[in-house]
């Protein structure tokens, strides 16, 4: 892992779906093949899994977004984790190294009555349910140790830009 895949992952992540290998060649400054080459390789080696809408669940009517801190035994974490992505409305689960409250699930659902009968399935598979949070809205960014070559003298010279002091001041 070089400079340059750490600049592809970040480009990647800023927008896959809109940056093509010619653009990323542009700001890393090696050709579109290699970058189309090396994205093959990433995705070989199990760097990139996929790529995924984020999706604005509001907009689709599922207005309730939930998240459920969960408390079950390490040993069983990933038969539970499987089970509880069988439940219709769950859309993320992710298992906690360490601690007490070692799965976090997010779900949607259009009203209260869905967002029920996610808890009581939860519930029904016999583990404990720690919190419920509802989620007023999530941000997502670019890792920031991934980064563009030559970012860092692109973000000075931005800088540098905004402190200049017009003429007419």
């Amino acid at each position: 892992m070089d400079d340059i895949d750490r600049s592809i992952l970040y480009l990647l992540q800023r927008n896959a779906r809109g940056t093509t290998a010619e653009e990323m060649a542009d700001k890393t400054g090696v050709s579109a093949s290699t970058i189309r080459n090396r994205i093959d390789r990433l995705e070989d080696d199990g760097i990139i899994k996929g790529y995924h809408p984020e999706i604005n669940y509001e907009e689709v009517n599922l207005p309730l977004q939930m998240t459920f801190v969960i408390s079950a035994k390490p040993t069983r974490l990933p038969e539970f984790s499987e089970q509880i992505r069988q439940i219709h409305g769950v859309i993320d689960v992710r298992e906690i190294l360490t601690g007490r409250r070692n799965i976090h699930v997010d779900v949607v659902g259009t009203s209260i009555a869905a967002i029920t009968r996610i808890t009581d399935a939860i519930h029904e598979l016999g583990i404990e349910t720690e919190s419920s949070e509802m989620i007023r809205r999530r941000h997502v960014q670019p890792f920031n140790h991934f980064f563009l070559q030559g970012a860092e003298d692109m973000d000075a010279r931005a800088a540098d830009s905004d402190d200049e002091v017009s003429p007419s001041e």
